[in-house]
Formats: structure tokens, C-alpha cells, sequence
């Protein structure tokens, strides 16, 4: 094989974006290492809303394609904010940005800690290494050790979690009444259960389930109003999660295939998400505090995930979920952007 050296020297105008890809049991990361100007902001959400305003075309540069493609996903590491965090973040995907994502964590803490950036010494659970992130939904408590094997483990505990709706009913245009509970694990999703519809959560039914997350969320929008108790920017419905009894792994609980933003799936269970299933099924009596449950998602990947105890927050009967899962690192990637490109923003198709 001819072996031929490509001169990387490129004109000034040219943007140059760093990120090291990483995915968690199947849902890609996209880490944003470089390339973004200082991110103005005293609080998550004002960054969050600066990035909005000033910033969102590095978003859709890197999110879609031919950079990206419709289900990417992103993480932007910001400055702390907060006296007790180790550094904050802000969440990208294919329509905009979300308020919390565990699976985002989850690769942010393996990355971390793989590369050095973040030391670690501690060989158990007892004594793992602590880490804690800003997030627009709130401060969250990572964990990370080596196990005896050299591998690293990672969980993290998530925010106030609960049932926020349950056993309610919508009509959905071209499919008929649907049963839904809402929960909230740091964003709010829509829970149906696949089986009782005659829904397959199978890799094979992935355009299905598309086309019906999309609609049973709108439909679910147009009838039940959010707010959540102390961020209005937090109050909308994030995706449709479909739950499902048939799983591949005996020791799963069950299911997930999350449609979420503008039409995207889910490779993992969804760290939010088992978060928010957590605090329906410990509401309805159906898992006790404390009693982990597995929850595969629709490629098998799989997350761990605990009440861990019970809270009161703002008038919330809630949960502090845990929530652990396997992450890997994919690449790292120079991205550029000529100034001559004509796709500036990049695009979408399905």
C-alpha cells in the first residue's frame, strides 16, 4: 500500500474544532474540546442561552451532517458555576439543547478519568472518586473506580426525580388513544407502554417508532402543560420513551426506546430516562428504594439504576436516582470549516 503524507497546514480562516467521540452502551458523545469562544454566562442556563443566541452554528457544524449525522449527540465542557462542581456542561443534539443527559455523563466521567485529566486512585465503590458537574438541570455527583480487573466504573447520581402524571390518556392522530405517565429525571419524557399497544421495540420497527414518538409527543404537548417547580426553562416535554416487557437479557426489568428532540433514538436506555422510570415504578409501588433494576435499550446496550432514597423537592414527592452504564472511547477528530464551504450549518436527512 502506498503510503502518502497529507500537509495539514491550512489558511487561517479556517475553524478548527477538536472532540474526542466516545458512546454509551451505543449512544454516541461527541466531546467539544476545542474551538468555541469563551462562553459567556454567571449560571448553566445563561450559558445554555448564550450558546443559544450567539453560538448555535458550531452546534449544527458539528451535530449534522457530513460531520454528524441526524442522531449525534454533543457535550460542551464549560467553566464550574457552582462552589461545589469540578466543572459544568451543556448538552447538544440535533434541534438544540438539552437539559441533562446520563449517558452524556456517564462517557464525560470514563473519558475523563481514562485520559488522565481526572486521577484516579480508588479501587472500590466505598471509596470512589468523586466528581461534580453543572448541568442546566442541576448539580450532579459522579463516581468513578478502578475495579480489581483495572477497569473503570462509572455512576453518577442524578437530580430530584418523579412522577410528575400517571395513567393518563391522549388521541393520537392516525393511531388512536394512547395510555402515558409522565415522569421527570432531569427532563420530562412521555412513558408508554410498547407491548400493551402492540408496539415492537425491536431494531427492525425503528421507523415506527419514530413516527409514532414524534406524534404521541406533540399530542401529549397540545394536552398536558409542564412546569416545573423552579426552572420554566426546563418545563417542556423532551421525547416519548416506549417500555417494553421483551427483553433479550433475562435479568433486564425491561425495555427502552426513547424518541427524544427532533425525531432522534436513543442507542442507550437513556440515563434521564431509567431516572424518570425509576420514579414511576417506586411511585406505583412496583420497585422499592434501593433495588436496582437492569434496563436494556433497543441495540441490548444496557444501564443500572436505584432509587437511592426519597426526597421532598419543591412540593415533588421524588427520588435520587443512580444510575450507572458502560462507556468507550471511538476517536478523536480535527473538524474544519472552510470559509468557502456552502454547507455552513450543515443538514439533516432520514
Amino acid at each position: 500500500m502506498t503510503s502518502i503524507t497529507i500537509n495539514s497546514q491550512l489558511s487561517d480562516s479556517f475553524k478548527q474544532f477538536v472532540t474526542v467521540d466516545a458512546h454509551t452502551e451505543g449512544e454516541p458523545l461527541r466531546i467539544i474540546i476545542s474551538g468555541y469562544p469563551e462562553i459567556k454566562g454567571e449560571t448553566i442556563l445563561a450559558k445554555r442561552e448564550y450558546v443559544q443566541a450567539h453560538l448555535d452554528s458550531y452546534r449544527k457544524l458539528l451535530m449534522h451532517e457530513p460531520r454528524g449525522h441526524a442522531d449525534m449527540y454533543g457535550a460542551l465542557i464549560t467553566e464550574a458555576v457552582t462552589d461545589d462542581a469540578d466543572f459544568g456542561v451543556l448538552f447538544l443534539h440535533n434541534e438544540g439543547y438539552s437539559s441533562m443527559c446520563g449517558h452524556g455523563i456517564l462517557a464525560l466521567v470514563k473519558v475523563m478519568c481514562q485520559t488522565g485529566t481526572i486521577q484516579l486512585t480508588a479501587s472500590t465503590k466505598v471509596d470512589a472518586k468523586v466528581i461534580k458537574i453543572d448541568s442546566p438541570a442541576g448539580l450532579i455527583t459522579a463516581r468513578a473506580y478502578r475495579d480489581n480487573q483495572g477497569e473503570i466504573q462509572a455512576s453518577f447520581i442524578n437530580v430530584d426525580s418523579w412522577a410528575d402524571a400517571l395513567d393518563c390518556t391522549v388521541d393520537v392522530a392516525g393511531f388512536g388513544m394512547v395510555n402515558y405517565d409522565i415522569g421527570f429525571g432531569g427532563a420530562y419524557y412521555a412513558y408508554v407502554d410498547a407491548d400493551a399497544h402492540g408496539i415492537s421495540c425491536d431494531t427492525n420497527n425503528v421507523a415506527e417508532l419514530i413516527d409514532l414518538g414524534r406524534r404521541i409527543k406533540l399530542a401529549v404537548m397540545a394536552q398536558h402543560s409542564l412546569k416545573h417547580p423552579v426552572e420554566s426553562d426546563l418545563s417542556f416535554l423532551y421525547g416519548t420513551i416506549f417500555t417494553s416487557k421483551k427483553v433479550t437479557n433475562p435479568e433486564a426489568h425491561s425495555r427502552h426506546v426513547c424518541i427524544f428532540a427532533d425525531g432522534e433514538v436513543d442507542r442507550s436506555p437513556t440515563g434521564t430516562g431509567v431516572s424518570g422510570r425509576i420514579a414511576l415504578l417506586h411511585a406505583k409501588g412496583e420497585v422499592a428504594l434501593k433495588q436496582p433494576i437492569i434496563i436494556e435499550s433497543i441495540v441490548n446496550g444496557r444501564m443500572i439504576v436505584s432509587a437511592t432514597s426519597q426526597s421532598q423537592f419543591h412540593g415533588k414527592q421524588s427520588v435520587l436516582p443512580e444510575v450507572s452504564g458502560r462507556a468507550f472511547i471511538t476517536g478523536k477528530h480535527e473538524f474544519y470549516l472552510d470559509p468557502e464551504d456552502i454547507f455552513q450549518n450543515g443538514f439533516i436527512l432520514r
